[in-house]
C-alpha cells in the first residue's frame, strides 16, 4: 500500500473494528444519490476502476441472485471474479468478495488506512462528507484493481442505477433484472420513474439484458437502450427459458437464445424467480462469449449454476423443525414468496415471522402473504430503521378487513428472539416455519440458528 498522504494525517487505525466502525459511522450522511465524490476520490486515487472488466447488476429483486450465479459460473470456468454485493448479511467483509471469499481484514484495515486521509479532505469541501456506501464502493474498487487482480467483478448496484455510486464503472455487460416497487422515496413513485433510473446504468455500446415485464418498464428499458446505442437482450423476446421440472431444491430448464439453445440446466435454488435469475444469468455469459470470447464450456455452465448458494432466499437453515428463511421485503419478492410456499414446498401449516423496516409500506407485502400462512408472528429487526411491531399490525388489520381471516392467529412480540422461540416452539414435524422481511431480520436470525454468534449485518 502507499503511504497515508500529509505530514499531520491523524494515527491511522490498528483494528479491523476500528476500520469498520468509522466506515459505518458515516451512514448519518445517508443515502445521497449523486456521483460527485465518488468522481473525486477516483481521479484522486488515477481511476483504478478504468483497470477492470465489471458486469453491472441492477434491479428491484434477484440483484444478488444474479450476481452469484455469474460468480459461480466464471469461477467454474477458472476466472478469478471480485463480487461486490450489498447488503451483507453475517460480516461487513461479506460484501468485498474475491474468488466467493472475503477480504481479509487485515487488508480491509490497510485500505481504509489508505483511504481515509482522501475522505477527510472531501469532506471539508463543499461536497461534504463521502456516505458509508460511497466509501465502501471506493474499497472495493482500491481492492480489486490495486490487490487481487480478478478477471471479472460482478458489481451489484446499491439502490437504483443512474445516481448510484457503482455507476461510476463503464461495465461490459448491463443486466436490469427486473423492475418493482421499492426505494420510490428516493427513486419515484411510479414504475416507469424507477425504470429510468434503474436504465440509468446502460451505457453506449454496452450489451444490456433484462427480464422486465411490465410493457410501460420495456419501453422505458428499450428507449434507454436505443438512445445509448446497445444491444438489449430481454427475455421472451431475444431469450427465454422453459421450465422442465420444479421440486424443492432442483429445478431444471432450457435455456433458448440468440446464439444457441441449451438444454437441461439445473439449479438448486428455488422458486420460479430464480429460473429467470439463471436464465437472465446465462444471457449475460452468452454475450460474453460472444462478443469477448470468454470460455464457458457447457460442463462448467451447468456445474457452476448447480453449485450456486445464496444466502437468505429461500434458504432452509433448519430441518427440525423446518425453518426457511427469505428476504422477501416488498411486493414482489411478497409475491414470490408466495408462490413458492404454494408450488414448491409441502406442510400442514405455515407458522411466518416477519420484521419489517419503517422506511416502506407493507400493504401489498401483506396481500400477498397473509392469504397463505396459518400463524403470524410480527416482531422488529434489531435495526435503527425498524418499524414497530404494533404499527406492522395496523397494516395487518387495514388489509384484513379488505379480506377478513378469522382462522389467523396473530402474535405481536417485538423482541425477535423471543419471536423466533415462539415460531420453532409451535412448528410441528410437518408444519413449515417462515421467517421473512428485511435482510436485516434475516441476517440475525440465520447467525443465531447457524452459528450461535451475533450477526454484523448492514447496508
Amino acid at each position: 500500500m502507499a503511504e497515508n498522504r500529509g505530514a499531520v494525517t491523524p494515527a491511522p487505525f490498528v483494528h479491523y473494528q476500528q476500520a469498520v466502525d468509522w466506515i459505518n459511522g458515516l451512514i448519518p450522511f445517508g443515502i445521497r444519490p449523486g456521483m460527485q465524490r465518488i468522481e473525486l476520490i477516483m481521479e484522486r486515487l488515477g481511476h483504478p476502476e478504468r483497470k477492470l472488466k465489471f458486469i453491472h447488476v441492477a434491479g428491484t429483486n434477484g440483484k444478488g441472485s444474479t450476481c452469484a450465479f455469474l460468480t459461480s459460473v466464471l469461477r467454474q470456468s477458472g476466472y478469478d471474479v471480485g463480487t461486490f454485493t450489498s447488503p451483507y448479511i453475517t460480516k461487513f467483509t461479506d460484501r468485498f468478495q474475491y474468488n466467493e471469499t472475503n477480504i481479509p481484514d487485515e487488508t480491509l484495515l490497510e485500505i481504509t488506512n489508505e483511504l481515509k486521509p482522501l475522505v477527510e479532505e472531501i469532506a471539508a469541501t463543499e461536497l461534504g462528507s463521502p456516505t458509508m456506501f460511497e466509501v465502501s464502493t471506493a474499497i472495493a474498487i482500491y481492492y480489486y484493481a490495486k490487490v487481487v487482480y480478478p478477471d471479472f467483478v460482478v458489481w451489484e448496484t446499491g439502490v437504483g442505477g443512474r445516481l448510484d455510486v457503482t455507476n461510476i464503472v463503464t461495465p461490459v455487460v448491463s443486466i436490469i433484472t427486473n423492475v418493482g416497487h421499492d426505494h420510490m422515496d428516493i427513486l419515484g413513485d411510479s414504475l416507469e420513474a424507477i425504470a429510468s433510473e434503474k436504465a440509468g446504468i446502460i451505457k453506449p455500446g454496452v450489451p444490456v439484458i433484462s427480464a422486465v415485464e411490465q410493457p410501460e418498464v420495456i419501453e422505458v428499458i428499450r428507449e434507454t437502450a436505443r438512445q445509448q446505442k446497445s444491444t438489449l437482450y430481454l427475455m421472451d423476446d431475444q431469450y427465454r427459458l422453459d421450465t422442465v421440472s420444479t421440486a424443492e431444491n432442483h429445478q431444471i430448464f432450457h435455456f433458448h437464445g440468440p446464439f444457441r439453445d441449451i438444454q437441461d440446466l439445473t439449479i438448486r435454488m428455488n422458486g420460479a424467480h430464480q429460473l429467470k435469475n439463471a436464465a437472465v444469468s446465462v444471457m449475460a455469459l452468452e454475450v460474453l462469449r460472444q462478443y469477448y470470447a470468454v470460455l464457458v464450456d457447457d460442463e462448467d455452465l451447468s456445474t457452476g449454476l448447480e453449485a450456486m448458494k445464496w444466502a437468505g432466499r429461500l434458504e432452509m437453515i433448519s430441518e427440525q423443525p423446518r425453518l426457511l428463511v427469505d428476504g422477501a421485503h416488498n411486493p414482489e419478492g411478497a409475491a414470490t414468496l408466495a408462490q413458492a410456499l404454494r408450488e414448491t414446498y409441502t406442510y400442514n401449516r405455515v407458522h411466518l415471522m416477519m420484521g419489517m423496516l419503517s422506511t416502506k409500506n407493507h400493504t401489498d407485502y401483506l396481500r400477498h402473504i397473509l392469504p397463505i400462512v396459518d400463524t403470524l408472528i410480527l416482531t422488529e429487526p434489531d435495526f435503527r430503521k425498524k418499524m414497530n411491531a404494533e404499527d406492522l399490525n395496523a397494516i395487518v388489520q387495514h388489509v384484513l378487513a379488505e379480506s377478513p381471516r378469522p382462522d389467523l392467529q396473530i402474535i405481536i412480540e417485538p423482541n425477535w428472539r423471543k419471536a423466533l422461540d415462539h415460531l420453532q416452539g409451535m412448528t410441528e414435524a410437518d408444519d413449515l416455519a417462515v421467517v421473512s422481511g428485511t435482510l436485516y431480520l434475516i441476517a440475525d436470525v440465520r447467525s443465531h440458528i447457524l452459528y450461535q454468534t451475533d450477526s454484523e449485518k448492514g447496508w
